[in-house]
């Protein structure tokens, strides 16, 4: 085993499985001593895993994709050997865009993407007639689930995301006031900034994320590849800590507990009440205190959760094509694949087999073709609105 390790994170719901883990003792149980480091921005995050101020990271999974392929800053290979969440991103808008998008919907269900998708582009026609500003989104990194679940809602009823409204970076913590502020009119993020802006009477939950993608790998427990290399017994334990960490999280009866562990100031710091709320996917959506719920806002551990999909690995990849950030190669996208470490998760676990087709091994969404990882090209023709090519 290594000695002290430094692992940082960003203050969201999914990292729960790596903070109850260290917070539990499951890491300690596998004889590793872990000190947990908060940080605001994912650029932070990347930049101190790559140069190895931190052992691992609670990562955005494009961001793990990105930094081994060297797109948007320098070449690091990661390694991601275990998925601490699918979902768990929510849309917000404020309560004037919610008004209008009401206003624009012309039957349907207002849960229903597509629906939203069309009073969208409804509302975007009428403001450019109007000589209005253009709406503004926030989203966490360019490299990020946000951004490319954004733009494939957005695209779906033909907005452009780079032509018809402005998307800005914004760290997680800092949506809920640019929100209030005005800043934004709707932002994409994770738990629980989206239910605080909900309780702040100041934002309405539009969709949860698992409407629009059915099953989304969102964060990873990131490492160098080379660190994994030299470290694999290391890897391993902390592999087996955060599968134990996230089958706690997921008993009904463990989530009280769970959601104090993840309250406190110097984890993610908002009221537990909260944090339970998502845990359990029960939401509340408008400050009227309409509730949601739906069993596949986050998954923690269930359904295969933990167990890295190289196939989710490739659809994020092929975003990154559909909107200019790379152009398509089979090398990249047999890079891309190779960050999400199924066979890595099955070592510390003890199994065998193919357990990354186990954990889902197909991607779907609410509009488009069935994805195949071996026909990126053909999947990337079908959309009308893209930035294909660099």
């Amino acid at each position: 085993m290594t000695g002290p390790l430094r692992i940082g994170f960003i203050p969201l719901v999914d990292a729960a499985a790596l903070i109850v883990a260290v917070d539990k003792g499951f890491t300690s149980a596998e004889g590793l001593d872990v000190t947990l480091v908060r940080e605001v921005s994912w650029s932070n995050v990347r930049d101190k895993l790559n140069i190895g101020l931190f052992d691992a990271a609670h990562l955005l999974a494009p961001v793990a994709i990105a930094s081994s392929l060297g797109l948007g800053h320098v070449k690091v290979p990661i390694a991601a050997p275990f998925n601490l969440g699918i979902n768990g991103n929510a849309i917000t808008v404020s309560p004037a865009l919610h008004a209008a998008l009401m206003e624009e919907i012309e039957g349907g269900d207002r849960f229903d993407p597509m629906v939203t998708a069309k009073a969208l582009a409804r509302v975007v026609t009428k403001r450019k007639r109007a000589g209005a500003e253009p709406l503004t989104f926030g989203m966490t990194f360019p490299f990020s689930t946000h951004n490319y679940q954004l733009r494939f809602w957005m695209a779906a009823a033909g907005v452009d995301p780079d032509e018809d409204v402005r998307l800005v970076v914004l760290p997680p913590p800092y949506m809920v006031d640019s929100l209030a502020s005005g800043h934004v009119d709707a932002f994409c993020v994770g738990a629980p900034w989206n239910s605080v802006a909900v309780d702040l009477g100041i934002g309405h939950i539009l969709h949860f994320v698992s409407d629009i993608l059915v099953r989304a790998a969102e964060k990873v427990l990131a490492v160098r590849q080379i660190w994994a290399d030299k470290n694999p017994e290391t890897v391993a334990a902390l592999v087996r800590a955060a599968v134990k960490a996230a089958e706690f999280i997921e008993q009904p009866e463990n989530r009280a507990e769970a959601a104090r562990i993840l309250a406190q100031p110097e984890r993610i710091g908002v009221d537990a009440e909260v944090i339970q709320r998502t845990l359990d996917g029960r939401l509340k959506i408008s400050p009227d205190g309409a509730l949601r719920e739906s069993g596949r806002y986050l998954l923690v551990g269930r359904e295969e959760a933990g167990c890295p999909d190289p196939v989710q690995a490739a659809w994020l990849y092929a975003q990154m094509v559909r909107w200019g950030q790379t152009a398509l190669s089979p090398e990249a996208l047999k890079t891309a694949m190779g960050v999400f470490r199924p066979d890595l998760y099955d070592a510390a676990v003890g199994r065998s087999g193919q357990s990354g087709q186990a954990a889902g091994g197909s991607f779907s969404a609410f509009t488009g073709p069935a994805f195949n990882p071996a026909d990126v090209a053909g999947y990337l023709a079908s959309f009308e609105v893209a930035r294909r090519g660099r």
